[in-house]
């Protein structure tokens, strides 16, 4: 059974707090991924794009407060998305 809105599961972590680590931990690959292209690596963007997708659909599960407090760091992940693509696109 899953844990009511604006809960803590039963490691005390609240929803808010797992999708903002999620964020953090999507942020790191993103930055690992831009490095690997400015050197000529390839990437794998499949990894990336299921990533991206559990991570909106953890977005809109949580209550309204809490999605809007974590506008700042989908905000910045939004950039780091931008700076991969753009690197990408001068590679």
């Amino acid at each position: 059974m899953q844990a009511p809105r604006g809960s803590s599961d039963a490691s005390g972590t609240s929803p808010a707090a797992a999708v903002a680590a999620a964020i953090a931990a999507l942020d790191g690959t993103l930055v690992v991924a831009r490095a690997l292209v400015e050197t000529g690596r390839r990437i794998d963007l499949d990894g990336l794009e299921r990533e991206a997708v559990a991570l909106c659909a953890a977005v809109m599960a949580l209550d309204v407060r809490e999605a809007r407090s974590l506008r700042p760091a989908i905000e910045a992940l939004r950039h780091q998305i931008d700076c991969l693509a753009a690197t990408m696109r001068a590679a």
